[in-house]
């Protein structure tokens, strides 16, 4: 798989020095272990959290780096008193206010600490000190998408895989349209894979409440970004099912339609939606891809449509998602 374009934003959000984001709490060696998490106690520390307890560090036993994030690392971590394995985002308020991101960071909590879906990674709550922003967030044991798809065969999923995935994240974008949040940087980057083939969006960072509906800025990942975003204008939640589209190529093809050797190729061919299928991606699958990948926002698939698709349904009868 070719080195993915780096996000696109009319704004600094995403250029973080990789130096600010080595630094972070140390690894408490021997005090963690990922097999030793507890699941009954999930409900119990997000009550904890919804009731306003004041977490500190001093609560945690902090293990392994588990991924970087825009402003700092995500550890594995361990609340002392019930064993609850967590991942714990560590965000750097030097960094964030270098790059003028305090309302980035605001705007992920705040949609995230909400969402209650079996698709969305939890948030349990969040702490700071003078120094670092804490959110404590659902552990995903298998790590990222993009981390699963390179290790498949010929890096990309089955047709059943794929379909599985593509309906279950279906399923969390339409809950989060109904709570008028726009995703708005769906890719295998930003899902997490669970236990039993379930799969979690996990990263809240350019999501939006849209009350208007229409929002202008652009940000998201360059081979995801969908026409009415490449050519400057107003977009809505329908930015998601384009992402979508993108997003169930790539699991069957190992990357992403639209991509190109340069960044105006890629442009280009967004704008016009030119793309080709491989001869072995089957013909439920391509009618699917192409009825989300059309540059008019109001002619894609609705969700609901996509969970119904046959290609869906034939692969999904039997495993759909809560």
């Amino acid at each position: 798989m070719s080195q993915r374009k780096a996000p696109v934003c009319q704004n600094k959000e995403n250029n973080v020095p990789r130096a600010a984001a080595k630094k972070g709490p140390p690894a408490q060696k021997g005090a963690l272990s990922e097999n030793k998490a507890q699941k009954g106690a999930a409900s119990d520390t997000a009550q904890e959290s919804s009731k306003g307890r004041r977490w500190t560090l001093a609560d945690f036993d902090i293990g392994k780096p588990l991924g970087r994030g825009k402003f700092g690392n995500v550890y594995l971590a361990r609340e002392k008193q019930s064993k609850f394995v967590v991942a714990l985002k560590v965000l750097f308020k030097s960094a964030i206010k270098d790059f003028n991101n305090e309302h980035q960071v605001r705007r992920e909590i705040e949609i995230q600490s909400h969402l209650r879906h079996n698709n969305i990674l939890r948030m349990y709550g969040y702490f700071h000190d003078e120094s670092r922003v804490y959110i404590i967030l659902e552990y995903a044991p298998n790590g990222t998408c993009y981390k699963a798809l390179q290790a498949a065969p010929n890096r990309r999923f089955p047709e059943e895989t794929c379909a599985r995935y593509i309906r279950q994240i279906a399923d969390a974008l339409s809950y989060c349209h109904t709570k008028k949040v726009i995703h708005r940087d769906i890719k295998p980057e930003n899902l997490l894979l669970c236990a039993q083939g379930q799969i979690k969006i996990a990263d809240f960072g350019w999501s939006v409440h849209a009350p208007s509906s229409r929002r202008t800025t652009l940000c998201g990942t360059l081979d995801y970004l969908p026409p009415e975003m490449v050519v400057g204008q107003t977009h809505n939640e329908k930015v998601d099912l384009w992402s979508l589209g993108v997003l169930c190529f790539e699991f069957l093809t190992g990357k992403p339609p639209f991509e190109a050797p340069t960044f105006e190729e890629t442009y280009r061919n967004i704008s016009k939606a030119y793309y080709k299928f491989p001869p072995y991606v089957s013909e439920g699958a391509q009618d699917l891809i192409r009825k989300l990948l059309v540059v008019n926002p109001n002619e894609r698939l609705e969700l609901s449509q996509v969970m119904k698709h046959p290609w869906i349904v034939s692969h999904t009868e039997e495993k759909s998602s809560q």
